[in-house]
């Protein structure tokens, strides 16, 4: 009798202590599942259906743009070994803070949006000697999208399209590969519009040119009726890392995600 009464003791002591972690756990969940459901909350007031625009990369600075372009690549190159994935990181050290720029990222904005990162003695209506040689490549997820910033004349791109220098469509809705190649090596271009990976092919091809290029600006926070961006899909979020981390265009530029509009300008 006398060894059971500490036995007996012992175990609803353990039982205690088990249940008082059980419940350290449980609460602990509930507290997770709190802030989770927070953070979609937060998530969801900046998704601005209507304007089609992801408002949180406004206030993104290079650290949590990186930072998020990780998260991402990671959650979509789940079969990429962890050499792999570092190869497509983009340090916040090469992302362009535009946080300055206070107007909506949105298309109309884009032509002024460009305007206050160039550098004050260049002519963005100019295009470079060298054929399909760009100053700016314009990323967006899709072929529809990019057609949408083409298309816009007094609105987006073509502000800065002269005789002579026209932007050039490189995304694959309605065009060939064969075409594009043709019309990057007969013709003089300042502003190249594409999709992630139509570019990966144009500049593997060695029809497009990078010796020029100045500025990479990724529709970053352009959203469709899904409420998905280009960094929401894994068809377009891993061709996009693959297109920034490409070692002739890290080797040109500083890569860099800005806001709705992620730029990179040339090394000094």
């Amino acid at each position: 009798m006398a060894t059971q009464e500490p036995t007996r003791k012992r175990k609803l002591q353990d039982d205690n202590n088990n249940n008082d972690a059980a419940a350290r756990k449980k609460q602990k969940k509930k507290e997770q599942k709190k802030k989770l459901k927070q953070k979609r909350a937060e998530d969801e007031a900046d998704l601005d259906l209507e304007a089609g625009l992801n408002r949180a990369f406004e206030r993104m600075d290079g650290q949590l743009l990186a930072d998020h372009l990780a998260q991402k690549t990671r959650r979509f190159g789940t079969e990429l070994s962890s050499v792999e994935l570092a190869d497509l990181h983009i340090s916040a050290n090469g992302i362009k803070d535009t946080t300055s720029f206070d107007k909506p990222r949105s298309l109309e904005n884009l032509p002024a949006f460009l305007e206050a990162f160039a550098r004050p003695s260049e002519k963005l209506d100019e295009a470079p000697s060298k054929h399909g040689s760009p100053h700016t490549l314009i990323v967006a997820a899709a072929g529809l999208r990019a057609a949408d910033l083409v298309r816009h004349v007094k609105l987006a791109v073509r502000k800065f399209q002269k005789k002579g220098n026209p932007v050039s469509k490189l995304f694959a809705k309605h065009f060939k590969l064969e075409e594009q190649v043709s019309f990057l090596q007969k013709t003089r271009t300042g502003i190249a519009v594409g999709t992630p990976q139509r570019l990966i092919d144009l500049i593997e091809n060695d029809a497009l040119s990078l010796e020029n290029l100045k500025r990479v600006v990724v529709d970053a926070s352009h959203i469709d009726q899904k409420k998905r961006g280009i960094a929401d899909m894994r068809e377009t979020m891993m061709p996009l890392a693959r297109l920034l981390c490409m070692r002739d265009l890290k080797e040109r530029i500083c890569v860099s995600p800005t806001r709705d509009w992620v730029t990179s300008e040339e090394r000094e």
